[in-house]
């Protein structure tokens, strides 16, 4: 390696070409939900010894944040470096539901290949069209893993099939059409290149990695050079930052300037600490060279997107390209009658100050400042906003959120445009009816549909985001829990005119106090309840869903009379159905316009926007006079 000048000198003069480092490898694992890319690295990390051999380890071990393990997804990406007989491999985990997608594009660029996985049962679904279609963009050659080749249904020359022409569909060159592929269980840790051949460890994988992904072509004589696509945070260090090192070299202690992504003169900063990835633990280094990938700390104020660089070579890369968000929810303070009671009561500012700082990392969402109404919040989906809630929730906060909307857009014309989602289904066939019928009601086109020989169909339709909301929850009471959904964006389209949200009335509690036994008794033959006996409960709080299209308002804390004949403890025989917990994601899909869902670290209720029966009727009743005065 040449000799490295110091940082506040000249900037060094590139040499005529690039230094190649023949040993390293960047590759990132893209797929769809559940297609296997985290069980596939904890297979490469025990492959490659990164465990003891009498250590416990917990199963995919990459997903190391707490809602990830108990949503069983995939949300950040993460990097994890191993050592293969001399090939050290640099492997970003990515997500693989379309709301994440922001965490993929972010981290495509620091990679020179990747590994598409993809079911050999259920071939490309429509986030493995999506990553595709960003890695072929970057002009990346992908290797095509087809996972779960071992199970009873697998097809993967059927699969294999479907992905190649896929790859067509999307423009792929010749040469990223002419894609290697290996047959794989994740799982099992074997990967083969014909099924025929001996299943026993993931040797032809990484022979297929060192053979077909280039090694980075950095060059580390020349004048410095990244941009920021990760951050962390150290309680000891403050900010961590991160990503590719493009070009050149730096040392620790010495000094860069950073050109922020919102413009600005350049910041010097000295690099106080550097890390490198070794298995799954951070290892300081000394040193940071071209085609490395690495975290720094040494500034507070840094974004994804930021460029670092040579002082005397301050040259700002383009921004990160990240798709726009297509939904969109309202954050307020929490206002109801037990606010501060399970949590930390915040104001407006407080949630302002909370979500910029989550915008620094989080490039997928956009604010937009409502002033005392709130603060609107758009993202990708309801799923990367519901994580977003969680998280805040966890940290102690209460807040209220509404209903998701759809994000709309004008074409050059003036027509309302919306956005259209491309939707796959794969059901039972005695499901089949069911699911038609909704997706229909919510203005699905449908494009194919496929009667597997196991009994199932996987249909693929065009549906507006619209029509998503809050389907999920009905779609897998529809299936008994048997049937498979996922979208992704497709594209904005002509607004399709009104969707049903729901077609049940919300009950809605009249006064404050404690539910009883007796009450709840007496409700539960015409509504699904959302609370047990003996919870306290507000004016203006939603208790249950009614059975009928409307509202009604009614009294779940009414006490059984005394009389000489029945005492009020008879209650204890009465034999209630037990409520419907609404989970965060099922209530923000419930909820209507005029309502809102309240999350503390304790609870989560649901209550109209206007608590008092007596203000919702005069505000109806403006509103109707309002309309007929339109008229």
């Amino acid at each position: 390696m040449p000799m490295i000048a110091e940082m506040n000198s000249p900037a060094p003069a590139s040499p005529a070409g690039p230094e190649v480092r023949t040993h390293v490898r960047n590759l990132a694992i893209i797929a769809h939900i559940d297609h296997g890319k985290t069980t596939l690295i904890d297979a490469i990390l025990r492959e490659c010894h990164v465990f003891r051999d009498n250590e416990t380890v917990q199963v995919r071990v990459m997903d190391s944040n707490d809602q990830e393990r108990e949503r069983g997804i995939t949300i950040f990406a993460k990097c994890a470096s191993v050592r293969w007989h001399g090939l050290d491999l640099n492997i970003v985990d990515t997500p693989g539901h379309a709301d994440f997608s922001g965490e993929v594009e972010r981290t495509l660029g620091m990679v020179d290949g990747c590994l598409l996985l993809v079911d050999a049962n259920e071939g490309p679904m429509p986030q493995t069209r999506y990553v595709l279609r960003r890695a072929l963009a970057l002009g990346l050659r992908p290797i095509v893993v087809l996972n779960k080749a071992d199970r009873a249904a697998a097809d993967p020359d059927r699969a294999l099939d479907r992905v190649f022409d896929l790859f067509l569909e999307l423009g792929a060159s010749d040469a990223q059409a002419d894609f290697p592929h290996i047959y794989a269980s994740a799982l099992e840790g074997w990967a083969v290149r014909e099924m025929r051949d001996e299943r026993r460890g993931l040797t032809p994988l990484f022979e297929t990695i060192r053979a077909h992904i280039p090694p980075p072509a950095g060059n580390p004589a020349a004048p410095f050079q990244t941009q920021i696509a990760m951050l962390d945070w150290s309680e000891y260090l403050g900010r961590l930052f991160g990503g590719r090192v493009l070009r050149g070299t730096v040392r620790r202690g010495e000094t860069l300037v950073r050109l922020s992504v919102a413009g600005g003169e350049p910041e010097r900063f000295t690099v106080t600490k550097i890390w490198g990835s070794q298995g799954l633990k951070r290892q300081e280094r000394e040193v940071a060279s071209a085609g490395d990938i690495l975290f720094f700390a040494g500034m507070d104020d840094v974004t994804i997107g930021d460029t670092l660089c040579h002082p005397e070579a301050a040259e700002a890369l383009p921004p990160l390209q990240i798709d726009e968000p297509t939904v969109a929810m309202t954050f307020m303070p929490n206002a109801s009658p037990f606010a501060g009671r399970e949590g930390k009561a915040v104001t407006i500012n407080q949630i302002r100050e909370r979500l910029q700082r989550e915008t620094r990392t989080n490039v997928a969402l956009r604010l937009r400042d409502l002033g005392q109404e709130g603060i609107e919040v758009a993202g990708r989906g309801e799923l990367h906003l519901s994580v977003l809630i969680e998280t805040i929730r966890r940290e102690g906060w209460e807040l209220a959120v509404t209903r998701p909307r759809v994000i709309f857009h004008e074409d050059p014309d003036g027509r309302l445009l919306e956005p259209i989602e491309s939707l796959s289904i794969d059901v039972p066939e005695e499901h089949l009816g069911a699911v038609m019928e909704k997706i229909a009601a919510r203005k699905a086109d449908i494009g194919h549909m496929e009667h597997g020989e196991d009994g199932r169909v996987r249909l693929e339709a065009a549906i507006p985001t619209r029509g998503l909301v809050g389907y999920r929850s009905e779609f897998l009471t529809d299936t008994r829990g048997t049937g498979i959904l996922a979208s992704r964006f497709l594209e904005y389209r002509p607004h399709r005119g009104e969707v049903t949200h729901r077609t049940r009335g919300s009950l809605v509690a009249m006064e404050p106090g404690k539910s009883t036994a007796h009450a709840l008794d007496n409700l539960q033959d015409r509504a699904v309840m959302f609370i047990g006996p003996g919870e306290d409960v507000y004016e203006g709080q939603v208790v249950g869903e009614n059975t009928r299209d409307n509202d009604m308002v009614v009294n779940p804390c009414k006490r059984k009379q005394q009389t000489n004949m029945r005492a009020a403890g008879s209650d204890d025989t009465v034999l209630l159905t037990p409520p419907k917990r609404l989970t965060l994601e099922q209530a923000i899909e419930w909820i209507a316009d005029d309502e809102v869902v309240e999350v503390t670290p304790k609870a989560i209720r649901l209550r109209k926007r206007v608590l008092r029966e007596s203000d919702r009727k005069r505000l109806q009743h403006e509103a109707n006079r309002a309309a007929r005065g339109a008229d």
